[in-house]
């Protein structure tokens, strides 16, 4: 199957976050923006058919916003990414709405983007498709400037991939956005929702993302100043802000589970001795340690107990042994459990190895419990 043309950055491990393309521009759309997101997430963005790199083929008169999904979701399944955050620009954030309303099983949030549940009816897009299907794109590639950024801003490669796209996909995508109207499904969206307007954006003015965020349960609508269509490229700063807030909520979950497990006083120590060279550490653990891998319900956190500790002792970490001793009384070991699984350590790590956790973890529960 052919696929959607896209670019993935950042590390492999990290949770992914795609992002879709604005009608007429290709995943350079992304680029002030991509390189920075792809620091704490696994970023793939995205062409549209027959724009950038895609194939024209991908789609043909008549296609809807739904088919367009299913190319992302093929893309996704095809990179092996069950659930992922999204962020998407008019068109591309359609796509995002189509999905948190008929697949929100896939998505974990969603950002959208100059973008509406409707674009001001069919009329409009089915001219728009009848011009191109009969002229191409110079003309409309023309008048990108005005209808995509305020004032005299351009990116001249946003304009080239304009001109350059297929005509035949390009229309394609006209028929879908005139086909596209989600305004009576929104409030089953169940995904967190970040709302971005541009206050100079004449395709898709703040109403169309106010009138989203009103109906969507606890959605976020942020309105950015001197903003037109494509934020993304001309307020790349501001939009990167309202992202990392949005999608940067594993954090604050992980920091509420690190503290659950290992206590306010350990959490409180570790905050107070943080610096700004060991700022992006703590954030990485809170993130990614308890944010990611303690909040996945296939293992209880009994169970996690029980592994970190037979890790630890592996490893001869002793002084994060102590810690987890702590935090396994917490999540409902007892201490004759967690002399079993330090006898099961003997065989499998070593005698000595185990010798210095009972030691260790003699000296903390005598701490806590003061029984031994």
């Amino acid at each position: 199957m052919t696929l959607l043309n896209h670019r993935a950055e950042g590390p492999s491990s990290a949770p992914p976050l795609l992002l879709g393309p604005s009608l007429g521009t290709s995943y350079a759309l992304w680029d002030e923006v991509a390189p920075e997101l792809s620091i704490s997430h696994r970023v793939v963005r995205w062409d549209l058919p027959g724009h950038g790199g895609s194939a024209a083929g991908l789609i043909t008169a008549g296609a809807t916003v739904g088919d367009l999904a299913g190319l992302v979701l093929a893309l996704a399944d095809s990179l092996g990414i069950e659930r992922f955050a999204y962020a998407g620009v008019s068109l591309g954030g359609a796509v995002g709405l189509h999905l948190a309303v008929h697949h929100p099983q896939r998505l974990s949030s969603l950002a959208v983007i100059c973008s509406s549940a409707h674009f001001n009816g069919s009329r409009p897009w089915e001219e728009r498709a009848a011009l191109v299907r009969r002229e191409g794109l110079a003309g409309l590639a023309e008048n990108a400037d005005a209808r995509w950024f305020a004032g005299d801003f351009t990116v001249p490669r946003l304009v080239r991939d304009h001109r350059d796209a297929d005509p035949d996909a390009y229309a394609a995508c006209c028929d879908a956005l005139a086909a596209f109207d989600l305004r009576d499904r929104l409030a089953e969206i169940a995904v967190p929702a970040l709302l971005i307007a541009g206050r100079e954006d004449p395709a898709t003015p703040p109403a169309h993302l106010r009138e989203i965020a009103d109906a969507v349960p606890g959605a976020t609508l942020v309105e950015l100043p001197g903003a037109s269509h494509l934020a993304p490229a001309q307020c790349p700063e501001a939009v990167l802000t309202a992202l990392r807030a949005h999608f940067g909520q594993g954090a604050s979950r992980g920091m509420a589970v690190r503290r659950e497990v290992l206590g306010d006083a350990h959490v409180d120590r570790a905050q107070d001795r943080q610096t700004p060279f060991t700022a992006r550490f703590q954030d990485f653990i809170s993130r990614y340690a308890w944010g990611e891998i303690w909040t996945d319900p296939t293992l209880s956190r009994r169970e996690r107990s029980m592994i970190t500790l037979t890790s630890l002792v592996a490893h001869g970490h002793y002084d994060e042994l102590a810690m987890h001793v702590r935090a396994a009384r917490r999540n409902g070991l007892t201490p004759e459990e967690i002399g079993a699984v330090l006898l099961q350590t003997a065989v499998y790590c070593g005698v000595p190895a185990a010798n210095s956790a009972f030691a260790t973890a003699q000296r903390v529960l005598a701490e806590e419990d003061g029984t031994f």
